[in-house]
């Protein structure tokens, strides 16, 4: 009985093996409609002080392309303005700057001798 219970095994095992595995179907590709472009209008403008944060965006779009700009207070004092348009045929932007960049006096540092140390005079 032990041997026919081994062969049976067996049997189940090879005939396992010789069955086809399904050929993997995965993920359809994702389809997208293509949506016309819906009109909008926003803009906001952030200016805090105590935390130097002085920045601002505004973009409009139509049916048929987005316009904008962000301007941006500098770390050096110059304001970074960037206008950009994206269309069909891509995305251009323009960016400027106003002011001139002022960057602080670099000054020497003063080193001084280390303390000479005392062990039990």
């Amino acid at each position: 009985m032990h041997q026919f219970a081994v062969i049976v095994v067996f049997a189940a095992v090879a005939f396992a093996a010789e069955l086809p595995y399904p050929k993997p179907s995965g993920y359809p590709a994702p389809s997208y409609d293509k949506q016309p472009l819906m009109p909008y209008n926003f803009g906001y403008t952030v200016k805090d002080d105590p935390t130097y944060n002085n920045f601002a965006h505004q973009e409009t779009a139509d049916t048929k392309a987005v316009t904008g700009s962000y301007r941006v207070a500098l770390p050096d004092g110059r304001t970074q303005i960037v206008s950009y348009k994206a269309d069909e045929y891509g995305y251009v932007a323009d960016v400027k700057y106003e002011g001139e960049a002022k960057y602080p006096e670099y000054s020497k540092p003063a080193y001084k001798p280390a303390a000479s140390q005392s062990y039990g005079q």
